[in-house]
């Protein structure tokens, strides 16, 4: 699925050429002239990153980034400042304003689309795509296959995709809203206690070689992967 970036610029032909430079690459755009707009776009499905210029009319990137990362559901999406401040300083306030890259006009659209792969690499360090492996359990997003030990394992889709959540957040605890949340989906109703359930199914598919001992119950939280038993 196409990755989606919010443009936010106000001068018309720096965004169409923006747009145009992202389309080719494979992304898909939503666009925003002023700071007002961008607060308006930032609805489900959100964008996977924002391209954020620093002079808004309405308000500065540096203001939109901090508001963003103060909101439960905005704060982890990537922003990269785009802006003809060079300065050092101008630079550190970007980035302390929550902005996770910057890049100065003039520049190369193959540079920016080489930052925005970048950014979103850091973001998600397990991008979809990629094989992962633990202690034998392996899992490939692409073929949408899992396997312990070499042999398959039967699963349903959404034990798979809690699988492969799990899987990309190792050591990590995460209580059933926040699975709820990443797994389901933040728009779709389903009760808390449905997320035990799939636990035990996935623990059930992947129990034939002790792999289920990787899915831990933490008493009062909710769940963690992790291969110290």
């Amino acid at each position: 699925m196409a990755k989606r970036v919010l443009l936010v610029e106000d001068e018309a032909p720096i965004r169409e050429m923006l747009k145009f430079v992202l389309e080719q690459s494979g992304y898909e755009t939503i666009e925003a002239e002023d700071f007002d707009v961008a607060l308006e776009k930032m609805v489900e499905p959100y964008p996977d990153l924002i391209l954020l210029d620093w002079m808004l009319p309405g308000g500065s990137g540096v203001q939109l980034a901090k508001r963003l990362k103060q909101h439960e559901f905005t704060r982890d999406i990537p922003i990269i400042m785009v802006t003809a401040r060079g300065e050092e300083e101008d630079k550190v306030r970007g980035l302390d304003s929550g902005a996770d890259d910057y890049v100065t006009k003039p520049f190369s659209p193959k540079e920016l689309v080489a930052r925005i792969k970048a950014v979103i690499r850091r973001v998600t360090p397990t991008s979809s795509d990629e094989l992962i492996e633990f202690s034998g359990l392996k899992l490939d997003p692409v073929s949408h296959r899992a396997s312990a030990n070499d042999e398959p394992l039967d699963m349903g889709p959404t034990e798979f995709k809690l699988l492969h959540f799990f899987m990309s957040h190792a050591e990590r605890v995460y209580s059933r809203e926040q699975l709820l949340d990443n797994v389901w989906g933040t728009n779709v109703y389903v009760e808390d206690r449905t997320v035990d359930v799939h636990i035990r199914r996935l623990r059930k598919a992947i129990s034939r070689f002790g792999h289920d001992n990787m899915i831990q119950t933490v008493r009062g939280s909710g769940y963690r992967f992790s291969v110290k038993v």
